[in-house]
Parts: structure tokens; C-alpha cells; sequence
């Protein structure tokens, strides 16, 4: 892969990385059955997944949930992307719909859908860099202002201001979102603490460069706020406890001695070196 993704390294049941995972499983099927816990999966549910990447996600969640679903719009910005995504989901053609567009665009014209999927998508979203706090510009002012953003005492710092302003945007739809991605503020399991070595739990969007592109991690507390002032629930939490990450002691050796000499160590070094940031939230 060009980019280590979560949906990709679980893109099946029987990939290297599953044996992280306490029952393993496709991404989407995960996804698909912790969808259907929190009761935002009914039957006859129409599904927008925003970014969705290879398909990878929407084939494993059909796979598994297809009888709850009666129509998918996948909606993507590239057209290479989406015509991966019509070849995985090749068997669910008359579920499935593409639309290319951009999603700010969009977002406005969505209607009738039960359900937002975006997954590992919001950090590609515009971010403003180098805010000096001294001299915030008219539109961070406004959102700060606007919905309580907390911001840094002093310095500069970065804004997901297109993050922020699409979730004003499908907040207004109101229906369901469920989103994941990088976190400026993540959240570490109790028992998991030694995850937190080396890392900023309370922190602004930093800039993480990819193949021929970038992206920043979110600062959630932002978008959690945006959705409390719009009137809506939240919930959220870790990404590994969602997938059901499987707790042993060799998780604790192999990442804090950072020395790994079986190939099992280095899959669970990078998995979890990479997933401690994430979060996931919903938002209705």
C-alpha cells in the first residue's frame, strides 16, 4: 500500500494483521456489526460512505449486513478510486450507486439517506496551518467564537476548518454520521497505557505526509463541540477497542522494547504504533 490504512490492513478476515484481533474479521464487518449495537443499522437502510477508498469497507459491511441494507451511495473526488470501488463491489451492483463529487459540494444536496460513513477521510479535508493566536482570521474568529473552540494559549496552530465546516454542513441534514480518522487528541485504553509513550494526548492538527499528498489529524474535541451546539449526540471513543483488538502481555513488550525479532512482532509494532491515534465518532 502507498498509505498504511486501517480498512486496508483488515480489508479481509485472513489478512497478516488479523491476528491482532480477538474474533477476526473484514473492517467492514466490524464496522457493520458495531453500527448495528448502537442501533444506527435498521432494515431497509440507505448508506453515503464519503472517500471510500478500494471499497473495501462497503464490501466487507454488504458482505455481512446486506440484508439490512437497500441502497449504498458511495461518493469520491477520484475517479480512479471509484472505479476500484465499482470493481470490489461488482457483485452489489443494484445496491450500489457512484457519484463523483466533491463532498462540500455535495453535502447540501444529500437527501434521504439513514446513514454517513467516513472512514480515514476527514484528514484529507482542507486544514489551515500556522494560525497565530495573537491574530486569528475573521472565519477561525467566527468558530472559535461560535461553537466554544479552544484553542492554544499562545503560539500558532492548525484548524480542520474544512472537517469543522462539513459537519456543520451534514449536521443540518440531520442524519446519522459515523466517522474515524487520525486524532490530535487521542484516547488510550485504560490498560493500554503504555500506548501513550511518546505521545500528544491533548494536541492541534499536525501535518502527516503521504504518497504525492497530505494530511492532518483531527482534533475531535472541535468536532464534538460543532455537533453539541447544532443540537446533536455524540459518542466516542477508541478505534482499537472497536475493532476488538486482543490484549496479551507481548503487546506491552513489543512496543515499548521496540525491538522486533518475529514477523508477528512486527505486524503488532506497526498496527499499533499506527491505530493508537485513532478515534471513532458518531454524531445524531
Amino acid at each position: 500500500m502507498k498509505e498504511f490504512t486501517i480498512c486496508e490492513s483488515f480489508s479481509r478476515a485472513d489478512t497478516e494483521y488479523a491476528i491482532a484481533l480477538e474474533n477476526p474479521a473484514a473492517y467492514g464487518t466490524i464496522i457493520g456489526g458495531f453500527l448495528l449495537q448502537q442501533n444506527m443499522l435498521g432494515p431497509c437502510s440507505t448508506l453515503v460512505e464519503i472517500g471510500g477508498g478500494y471499497g473495501s469497507l462497503m464490501n466487507g459491511f454488504l458482505t455481512s449486513h446486506a440484508e439490512m441494507v437497500k441502497k449504498v451511495m458511495m461518493v469520491d473526488l477520484s475517479e480512479g478510486l471509484l472505479r476500484r470501488q465499482k470493481k470490489t463491489l461488482e457483485i452489489w451492483h443494484e445496491k450500489v450507486r457512484f457519484v463523483r463529487a466533491d463532498i462540500h459540494e455535495l453535502s447540501g444536496a444529500i437527501r434521504g439517506a439513514d446513514l454517513i460513513i467516513m472512514n480515514e477521510v476527514i484528514g484529507d479535508l482542507d486544514t489551515m496551518i500556522d494560525i497565530d493566536t495573537e491574530d486569528l482570521p475573521h472565519q477561525v474568529r467566527h468558530l472559535v467564537d461560535s461553537y466554544g473552540l479552544d484553542i492554544p494559549p499562545q503560539g500558532c496552530f492548525n484548524l480542520n476548518i474544512g472537517a469543522i465546516r462539513l459537519i456543520e454542513s451534514l449536521c443540518s441534514k440531520g442524519i446519522p454520521i459515523f466517522l474515524t480518522e487520525h486524532s490530535s487528541d487521542p484516547i488510550i485504553p485504560q490498560d493500554l497505557g503504555f500506548l501513550s509513550r511518546g505521545l500528544d494526548l491533548d494536541s492541534y492538527p499536525r501535518r502527516i505526509d503521504l504518497f504525492k499528498h497530505k494530511e492532518y489529524t483531527i482534533r475531535f474535541s472541535h468536532l464534538i463541540k460543532v455537533a453539541h451546539a447544532l443540537g446533536k449526540k455524540t459518542k466516542t471513543g477508541a478505534l482499537l477497542d472497536l475493532i476488538g483488538l486482543r490484549r496479551s502481555p507481548a503487546l506491552n513488550m513489543v512496543f515499548t522494547s521496540r525491538a522486533c525479532s518475529t514477523s508477528y512482532q512486527e505486524v503488532m509494532f506497526e498496527l499499533l504504533d499506527h491505530i493508537r491515534e485513532y478515534r471513532w465518532l458518531i454524531i445524531r
